[in-house]
């Protein structure tokens, strides 16, 4: 998965309208059914190409909601990337 929108999420859109992709859609399309946005990873570009860093995370007003996933391979990958589960922005 390109990046992870935890439970933490307060559902409040701001990544939804940043995300250059529409790889986020909100919990009522969640696929898990849980009740927090959630991330396609076959859609994800990490925004490279687009931002120096995802736009969701910069968007985000809870802070570490938006964490790093794992790569997927044929995807685009941000060469700043961190571990999987590490804040995308760190404070």
């Amino acid at each position: 998965m390109a990046v992870i929108i935890t439970d933490t999420c307060i559902n409040c859109a701001a990544c939804i309208d940043e995300c250059p992709v529409e790889a986020i859609v909100d919990e009522d399309d969640n696929p898990t059914g849980e009740e927090i946005y959630y991330v396609y990873e076959d859609k994800c570009v990490e925004c490279v190409d687009h931002f120096d860093v995802p736009a969701c995370a910069e968007a985000c007003p809870t802070e570490e909601c938006i964490v790093w996933g794992d790569p997927i391979e044929g995807m685009p990958a941000s060469k700043d990337r961190g571990d999987k589960g590490t804040p995308i922005i760190e404070d």
